[in-house]
């Protein structure tokens, strides 16, 4: 098993020195998923507080940029890329979030932090209409670059 990267020698969190990790083009795609019940989703594009879907994807921009304010140990950086896409599905609202650098570490907390962040803008502007909507299967589903490579999430990765 690999040593966890944010701790040092003696067990303190510690923030990762990325100073002579080499700039590589970097991305990360996240998932979250709005589980909502079908007689709520018909009244979304009628929403009093406005489009949810639209204003859950901004709220995702705006949290991939501020992810190191909430995160302790996760490095400011200078996104090139944020993107966050809510589509209504059967059973709820689907957000996908991808995030891209050129940089010396990775875009995961950023995409991780727009899917949570979008995902509780929906409940926010839709919880009047019904307080048991649940924020479900949050994810990294894939990453590329870096030193540790590319991954993309298999579907039995992680059984319930």
């Amino acid at each position: 098993m690999r040593k966890l990267s944010h701790y040092d020698e003696r067990g303190r969190a510690s923030m990762v020195d990325v100073s002579a990790k080499a700039e590589t083009k970097r991305t990360a795609t996240a998932q979250a998923f709005v589980r909502i019940k079908p007689s709520v989703l018909k009244k979304l594009p009628k929403n009093p507080k406005g489009d949810p879907l639209e204003v859950a994807r901004i709220a995702g921009i705006s949290a991939a940029k501020r992810a190191s304010d909430l995160i302790p140990m996760c490095h400011p950086l200078m996104l090139s890329h944020v993107d966050v896409d809510a589509r209504i599905e059967k059973k709820g609202v689907r957000i996908t979030a991808r995030a891209a650098i050129t940089g010396p570490t990775g875009v995961e907390m950023e995409a991780l932090t727009a899917a949570a962040v979008a995902a509780l803008t929906v409940y926010d502007m839709t919880k009047a209409l019904d307080k048991s909507i649940e924020i479900q299967d949050l994810y990294l589903l894939e990453k590329t670059g870096g030193k540790s490579g590319d991954f993309k999430k298999k579907s039995g990765d992680f059984k319930k």
